[in-house]
């Protein structure tokens, strides 16, 4: 039987650059267009994977976390490998839960990258891509990394550029929006008018703008109706902008928010605007940086250089 093997991983948290919904579908989901983009703020994750007879699952964290993503996506990439094992995971949970970073969805598709390598089995990206759908409609995304353009309900996924390299500035407030009321409070204003120029206008923010590495034209439709709510957030958005920072936007349905900037004195300038706030320092992570985290922290277990990562020794 093989030995134990071992990780610590880097679960990365994401931001919306630009978010629009056009309508809802009919399986309840919603259509929308948007440009994710991973950031350095992480959930750090150990885990340690043990052969077994049987499968047994334990979550060990600073904080409980009710209907776990990890468990659920440890049990669904075991049971496509066809494998049992004792996993240990250990969540040391830095990204703020229920804040539009996509949190969860990172945490279990770091376990779906990771559990293969760990069990010396390979997976290819299209059968990763499937369990991660099954877990959210983030989860998928987080399997690339980077910058990306999403489509449908957020799981078709397009690859962009990199960005030019830039520093923001996150904040945190100790607000919880509703995302299904957010998009209930959003549907009645979705016209089919307002949907054409959506698309037109999204198009050319993905082709134009977002390249040159400045926010002008970024949207994200769920401010209208959740600065309505919370009018703290549309005033925290406004102090980001007048420091400089471009875009300045919130990401998701909320309420986390966030501003870019040129230069790192102009972030160390904003935290200190902030001081009420939970803020965090970020930078963009593009797709070649976060490929290399993953190569670098299954190293022992992986084939160079390949994606998804592979076990050197799987089948």
């Amino acid at each position: 039987m093989r030995p134990t093997r071992q990780a610590s991983l880097r679960a990365l948290a994401k931001i919306n650059l630009d978010l629009r919904v056009l309508h809802a579908r009919p399986d309840g989901y919603h259509e929308i267009r948007t440009i994710f983009q991973t950031i350095s703020l992480a959930d750090i994750i150990d885990v340690v994977f043990t052969p077994a007879r049987e499968t047994s699952i334990q979550i060990d964290g600073d904080i409980d976390i009710p209907d776990n993503l990890i468990a659920k996506a440890a049990t669904l990439v075991l049971d496509a490998m066809r494998v049992t094992a004792a996993v240990e995971f250990r969540l040391r949970k830095r990204i703020p839960m229920g804040a539009g970073l996509g949190g969860g969805s990172s945490d279990a598709a770091a376990v779906l990258l990771a559990l293969p390598a760990l069990a010396g089995r390979r997976l290819a990206l299209t059968g990763l891509m499937e369990l991660a759908a099954e877990l959210g409609s983030d989860v998928p995304f987080f399997l690339l990394g980077g910058a990306a353009v999403a489509l449908g309900r957020g799981t078709e996924l397009y690859p962009l550029p990199d960005p030019p390299a830039r520093r923001g500035l996150l904040i945190a407030p100790a607000v919880h929006v509703s995302t299904p009321a957010a998009y209930r409070a959003l549907t009645p204003r979705l016209t089919t008018e307002s949907q054409q120029n959506k698309i037109v206008s999204f198009q050319s923010q993905a082709w134009g703008d977002f390249g040159n590495g400045d926010g002008e034209g970024s949207v994200n439709d769920f401010e209208t109706v959740v600065f309505e709510q919370f009018p703290q957030l549309a005033a925290l958005r406004q102090g980001l902008a007048k420091l400089g920072a471009n875009p300045a936007m919130m990401t998701g349905s909320g309420s986390a928010l966030f501003g870019l900037f040129r230069t790192h004195e102009q972030v160390k300038r904003a935290a200190k605007s902030f001081v009420d706030e939970r803020v965090f320092p970020i930078s963009l992570v593009g797709r070649g940086r976060y490929r290399q985290l993953w190569w670098r922290t299954l190293r022992p277990y992986i084939e160079e250089k390949s994606w998804p990562p592979l076990s050197r020794s799987g089948r």
